[in-house]
């Protein structure tokens, strides 16, 4: 027992990594986190940490350690403009949503831009090429890509294995102040089969009490079978307007271990499991992020570093259990919900919704499923669990019964053998999905007049045409005007069904750049660029939707010394 005993605790000490920790700070101010490392998102978990601005853009960001620019990716969506630098000890530092790059940097993406003739380009300079001193200012911090407002998206990746690491393990607990234990918004319990909980064979909110002591009681739990837990919460970090994510789980049975994790580090790969890991259906339904402590069926996310029985009690007669959970931050404050739990026979006034459904999807193999001309192929573990369901065709629309179900993988839906189109019609058709009266665009397949498209909901379907070009408008300067005193030429764009797909802007027959972002709908060029010529200058803009619509806008205006 001994031996034991001294061979799990060198385990454990040597299991753990020691990160560097020479690192400054990416920016001047005060660090004030509005996103922790780990945090639930949309479809993903955070990969970073997200740095507030001051509502500002444009703050010098500098680079945290030596390295050198490995990567630059400069995107309408996503990070926007981001930088990546690799670093001699091993790590990749990365920064996210910026306004531009500094100096030669800049430069560099530039010169690529033109040559590509491309506002989105993805580059990766040699080791030689772009070398950086900690503290050399590389960019400046904005609001570029899929940002909801300015601030600075930072992160460490492990420059072997790419996996994204939480940047408070690289010594920035010295800029990050947290004082604060994480907040408790909810417990939920969950029957397992046919388990009826507190009256209840659906998932059951649980009240609780704060104690003296600050830990949380919750009222006692009655149930007659296999049961689990989740729980609503999350961290107050650098200030209390920010609800940020947790950094560690345990959970305890009678003082045993039985459900761990931490957002210690994680894959992109494993990232969406984070629709297995929280209630989907609660998410859908209520916008409620629950984080379950069980899963029924065992899958491949790393962060869950233990879990006994999948996390799912089996309470028995004659059977009292306290389960206790602990939820800390990174700064190892740490919240404390005690649950009592009791078995005893009950009826159930709240029963579960029919899954009578006559579709059985196994989700560890291949599905097929057709109906009329429409196919769904759903792929090997494309779901997380089997379940039941339904779907039909009607009036040209796939419809499923189960829509808070989430996917994983993508599902190919096939509308084969489309009738009644002219070729023109063909072209201009696409499987759009239906929302009431509104319709959105899905990337679409098509041979002859078979169309498909890969997607991850179990929304309604339908086909659908875009015949409508792009819109040019509110463009920022007069025609035949002289623009000596002006800095930029800009136009919105937008398009009313497939979205915008290219867009190319010309000065006198040559390509400029212009920048776009769609939050704002704006194309816009930099006239510092001096792509102009002394007198009159031609300015063109030629737009196209996903289904090849285009539209061309024209005009013209001087410059003149």
């Amino acid at each position: 027992m001994r031996l034991f005993i001294i061979l799990f605790f060198s385990a454990t000490i040597f299991g753990q990594t020691n990160y560097p920790n020479d690192f400054i700070s990416p920016l001047s101010i005060p660090i004030d986190v509005s996103g922790s490392f780990g945090e639930l998102r949309s479809n993903h978990f955070h990969s970073g940490l997200d740095i507030k601005t001051n509502k500002k853009e444009g703050l010098d960001v500098f680079a945290v350690a030596d390295g050198y620019v490995s990567r630059i990716k400069i995107s309408t969506y996503g990070y926007g403009k981001a930088i990546y630098i690799t670093h001699p000890n091993g790590y990749v530092s990365v920064y996210g949503h910026l306004k531009k790059a500094n100096g030669v940097i800049e430069e560099y993406i530039r010169k690529q831009q033109y040559l590509q003739k491309s506002f989105e380009v993805e580059m990766f300079p040699s080791s030689n090429e772009l070398p950086v001193k900690q503290g050399d200012i590389i960019a400046f911090s904005g609001n570029s890509g899929g940002s909801g407002g300015p601030h600075l998206h930072f992160e460490f990746r492990d420059s072997k294995t790419e996996k994204t690491v939480n940047p408070l393990h690289f010594g920035f607990t010295k800029f990050v102040s947290d004082k604060r234990e994480p907040f408790l918004q909810g417990i939920v319990a969950y029957p397992i089969d046919s388990v009826v909980v507190n009256k209840s064979q659906k998932p059951i909110a649980i009240s609780f009490n704060k104690q003296a002591d600050g830990s949380y009681l919750a009222s006692k739990v009655i149930t007659n079978g296999k049961i689990g837990f989740g729980i609503n919460a999350y961290d107050y970090c650098t200030n209390p307007y920010n609800k940020n994510g947790l950094y560690k789980v345990n959970a305890y049975l009678n003082g045993v271990l039985y459900y761990q994790y931490d957002f210690e580090t994680f894959s992109f790969d494993e990232s969406r499991y984070i629709n297995n890991l929280i209630d989907y259906e609660r998410y859908k339904e209520m916008n409620q992020r629950v984080q379950k402590l069980f899963h029924n069926t065992p899958y491949p996310l790393s962060v869950i570093k233990y879990s006994k029985n999948n996390g799912i009690i089996n309470t028995q007669p004659n059977a009292s259990y306290n389960y206790k959970i602990e939820i800390f931050d990174f700064h190892d404050n740490k919240t404390t919900i005690i649950i009592p739990i009791e078995f005893q026979n009950q009826t159930a006034t709240i029963l579960k919704s029919d899954t009578n459904k006559p579709y059985l999807l196994r989700s560890k193999v291949e599905n097929n499923f057709t109906k009329q001309n429409v196919s769904v192929y759903i792929p090997e573990n494309s779901f997380y669990d089997d379940f039941k369901f339904d779907f039909d065709v009607k009036e040209g629309v796939l419809s499923f019964s189960e829509k808070d179900i989430p996917i994983h993988k993508n599902i190919t839906i096939t509308f084969n053998n489309v009738e009644g189109l002219t070729n023109n019609q063909l072209e201009k058709t696409f499987i759009a999905s239906v929302e009431g009266y509104k319709v959105y665009y899905n990337k679409t397949y098509r041979k002859g007049n078979t169309f498909s498209t890969r997607v991850r909901a179990l929304d309604n379907y339908k086909l659908a045409q875009d015949t409508i070009s792009p819109r040019i408008y509110n463009v920022n300067f007069v025609e035949g005007r002289n623009l000596n005193n002006q800095e930029t030429l800009s136009v919105s764009i937008a398009d009313n069904l497939s979205g915008i797909d290219t867009y190319n802007a010309y000065l006198n027959g040559e390509w400029i750049l212009m920048e776009y972002d769609y939050k704002t709908k704006k194309l816009i060029h930099a006239l510092s660029d001096k792509k102009y010529v002394q007198g009159r200058n031609d300015f063109k803009v030629v737009v196209t939707d996903n289904m090849q619509n285009s539209a061309t806008f024209e005009s013209h205006f001087f410059m003149n010394n």
